[in-house]
């Protein structure tokens, strides 16, 4: 089997050791071989990102549109082969996988459009005969650290502002999932990215992600993952100066309310609780729901939950695919064991049978959000349903957390619908749709310990990828 080599400096080199990448939903399905890099590699990389980058910064906006439009094209044409590797390295279903793919290629294609639409201001000065220019320019060399569960898509959506904007990029995506983003490098490569401008650096963070943390050559760094393991950088590119943008964890509520839908709450609350097997952050791990409609929910709910066919991510009859591997199944059972012990009960959550990390969708009935299965992120297809009083109780206990990406409500009263829009402590709200699910022209982030730094994605990019520069004239 081949190893899938880093792009540094424009050229496909090998790493210490190669790791092999496997399909959680068949453990014998060996998708690759792929080169793990090291502090030197990282090192390689930053010195071929700053001879790449005079260059790539003083580039005609034409020039990086181009490239981008061609990657973009190049990963729509490709969207259902690189559906197929997504839905086999990750574990979403083979529907999600394609959807997913399709999104990166349209990040790209919209990052190329804001490539040319980059523009300043020009403002009169207090003092006569002065003027004042205040333009954007790139930050520099920037590292992009991304996560496993959209490994496609989030890699799409740091590197094509990142380039836009004049940036050279290091990219380090998850060692679990790194086919998606090789298959990036490869197009972004075969599109006709000068050396250096883009570098792919694959292996683990312990080694890879550190480095680039520590480098001095590296201007800024983006990263999406957990919590700990953010706050850790934060600290690191506080000590070397770095412009730091940080995606984290969630533990995101919604309140379904007396007079809400009930098939509407039950769909809504399903999608974002169990889609994409709950590995998301923006996921409804915490379901508030108001005392005269509880019961009723209870019970759709978990009917729901039992009737999703579990399996195979690429079989079309899938709902719920495998979990990513055998360690983070051992943390959902973990705290399934855990909501037991806590006295809720629970439906659903155990091992399902299969040649992969397969779980039934898990729900935590009576619990309260005291409760630690409550409080801490599990990451998988588990959700607490926590009964309250009314609509002040569950507005309340929905802001109770340390997290605040995205909430909802499923309502029928545009009186509380526009009273919890304008008072939940999140980045995001939905009324009446998943917590999970965005669009990619749009600002997303949260707000407390979800998120750190400027937003990600549409116009907003440019905050994180951008310094403003204020020049002043005399004639």
């Amino acid at each position: 089997m081949n190893v899938q080599e880093n792009l540094i400096g424009g050229a496909w080199v090998g790493g210490t050791e190669a790791a092999q990448n496997v399909n959680p939903s068949n453990t014998e399905d060996v998708i690759g071989e792929y080169a793990r890099g090291d502090a030197a590699s990282v090192d390689a990389a930053v010195e071929a990102a700053q001879a790449a980058l005079p260059g790539w910064a003083f580039a005609s906006p034409q020039v990086r549109h181009d490239l981008l439009d061609r990657v973009g094209a190049d990963l729509m044409a490709r969207r259902e082969d690189l559906g197929r590797l997504l839905s086999r390295e990750e574990g979403k279903t083979l529907a999600e996988g394609i959807g997913e793919a399709t999104r990166a290629a349209q990040i790209f294609k919209f990052f190329a459009g804001e490539a040319l639409r980059q523009g300043g201001e020009a403002i009169a000065s207090v003092r006569p005969g002065i003027e004042v220019m205040i333009e954007r320019e790139p930050v520099g060399v920037v590292g992009l650290i991304t996560p496993w569960n959209f490994p496609i898509a989030i890699p799409a959506w740091k590197i094509a502002p990142a380039l836009a904007f004049g940036n050279t990029v290091i990219l380090k995506p998850a060692d679990l999932t790194p086919g998606c983003a090789w298959e990036i490098a490869k197009s972004l490569e075969e599109s006709g990215c000068p050396d250096g401008v883009f570098n792919l650096v694959m292996g683990r963070g312990s080694t890879v992600g550190t480095r680039m943390v520590e480098h001095p050559g590296i201007d800024a760094i983006s990263f999406t993952g957990s919590v700990p393991v953010g706050r850790g950088i934060a600290v690191g590119c506080a000590t070397t100066g770095k412009k730091v943008q940080m995606e984290m964890g969630g533990k995101n509520p919604m309140v379904v309310l007396d007079d809400a839908d009930l098939d509407v709450a039950v769909s809504v609350s399903a999608n974002g609780a169990f889609f994409s097997t709950g590995q998301r952050c923006t996921a409804s791990s915490r379901l508030i729901v108001t005392a005269g409609i509880h019961d009723a929910f209870v019970e759709k709910l978990t009917a729901a939950a039992a009737d999703l066919k579990v399996g195979d991510a690429l079989d079309p009859d899938t709902q719920i695919g495998p979990v990513v591997d055998q360690s983070q199944l051992d943390q959902n059972l973990r705290y399934v064991a855990l909501a037991k012990e806590e006295g809720c009960e629970v439906s659903g959550g155990e091992r399902a049978d299969g040649p992969g990390f397969f779980q039934r969708p898990a729900v935590f009935a009576n619990a309260t959000n005291e409760m630690r299965s409550s409080r801490e992120e599990i990451f998988g297809p588990c959700t607490s349903v926590i009964k309250v009083a009314d609509y002040d109780e569950a507005l309340a206990t929905a802001n109770d957390t340390e997290f605040g990406l995205s909430s909802g409500i499923c309502t029928t009263s545009l009186k509380h619908a526009s009273h919890f829009r304008r008072h939940a402590q999140s980045g995001m709200v939905m009324v009446n749709l998943p917590t999970a699910g965005v669009d990619y022209h749009v600002p997303f982030g949260g707000r407390k310990g979800s998120s750190y730094g400027p937003r990600e994605q549409g116009s907003y990019a440019r905050e994180f990828y951008t310094a403003v520069k204020t020049s002043y004239i005399a004639p």
